[in-house]
């Protein structure tokens, strides 16, 4: 195994001691917490997301203006413990609640679900939306139910600028579960990602296979075929998302082609094309678009196409500045 590590046990601490010295200004790193630099801000729901490290930029990178107030990683492919989701919970509350965000893997929703109820026994309110836009299996290794992947950067972004215009927690809830339900994801592996303690690839695939519809954090997924060109990777990706929403002729969409850690930007650009061309034979209309690694899981090969039906709040919202170390634009 060669990383760019200084021990596998310290890979969260050393990151975090990174990101502190790398975004002055933006963020803070108050114990395993990531938060906004201006945290709390009165008046204002506070959002909070986080679960494994290993995915980045998810969930740190999205910290800031029109985004998340805190992100609370966990050691890597492991759900942070009660404890800092409480404490993360308690230092972006500035009076008007708090929302957690909450990508479906069992050991995530436990302990979210925990540190709401002690933020609850400490007169705070909270609200909890789940994410699950993964199309490719029902239950998986860490979770019952569909699992929380890519879509969940488009959740904290939309319910992110609906917090920072205003609006009270439960219309901030409201639009991210209304986002939830909108957007559907798969993803495909070329290679397994090496978790730093492990030190071998979490999973055996021949140089000639691919996983269509992996986890992020290598669970199998649909199915193990031989490579084939991408135009065909990318239908076997995108007709299950178009099949279960259903997505219907003349929709506007948003299209976000994601990279899983070890992907170049090119590969990502000839898939997004690919997607596009399908989109167009199904007379959909790509409103907007996100091309680039967020949910990524280590070093894997790979991506993952996620497509969300959007609605005039949504684009708006989308649109709405936005100034975090991974997202930035309009302000």
């Amino acid at each position: 195994m060669k990383k760019l590590i200084r021990d596998p046990q310290t890979v969260l601490q050393d990151a975090l001691s990174g990101v502190a010295q790398a975004h002055p200004g933006l963020l803070r790193v108050q114990g395993e917490v990531i938060l906004r630099a201006d945290a709390p801000v009165s008046g204002k729901v506070g959002i909070v997301s986080g679960g494994g490290s290993g995915h980045e930029p998810l969930h740190g990178g999205f910290v800031g203006y029109g985004m998340l107030d805190a992100a609370v990683p966990g050691p890597v492919f492991t759900s942070p413990t009660p404890d800092p989701i409480l404490e993360a919970t308690k230092a972006v509350d500035g009076g008007a609640g708090v929302l957690h965000i909450v990508k479906n893997y069992t050991g995530d929703v436990l302990n979210f679900e925990t540190a709401a109820d002690l933020a609850a026994a400490e007169d705070l309110t909270v609200e909890t939306v789940v994410v699950n836009d993964d199309v490719a299996v029902k239950d998986s290794l860490y979770t019952a139910g569909r699992r929380g992947v890519a879509g969940t950067v488009l959740v904290e972004k939309i319910a992110g600028a609906a917090a920072e215009r205003g609006d009270d927690l439960a219309s901030v809830a409201a639009i991210a579960r209304r986002v939830n339900e909108n957007v559907r994801s798969m993803g495909v592996a070329l290679t397994a990602p090496v978790v730093p303690h492990a030190g071998t690839p979490s999973f055996d695939i021949s140089d000639h296979e691919i996983e269509i519809g992996i986890g992020i954090h290598g669970e199998p997924g649909r199915e193990r075929i031989e490579w084939e060109p991408v135009d065909g990777i990318v239908r076997r990706l995108l007709e299950p998302i178009l099949d279960d929403l259903p997505f219907t002729s003349t929709d506007d969409v948003l299209l976000f082609v994601n990279g899983m850690g070890a992907t170049p930007l090119v590969e990502l650009y000839i898939v997004f094309d690919a997607a596009a061309n399908l989109l167009g034979d199904r007379n959909l209309h790509i409103a907007r678009t996100l091309v680039g690694s967020y949910v990524t899981s280590l070093d894997m090969a790979g991506c993952s196409i996620t497509l969300l039906k959007l609605d005039d709040e949504m684009k708006a919202l989308w649109d709405a500045p936005v100034q975090t170390a991974a997202l930035r634009w309009g302000r």
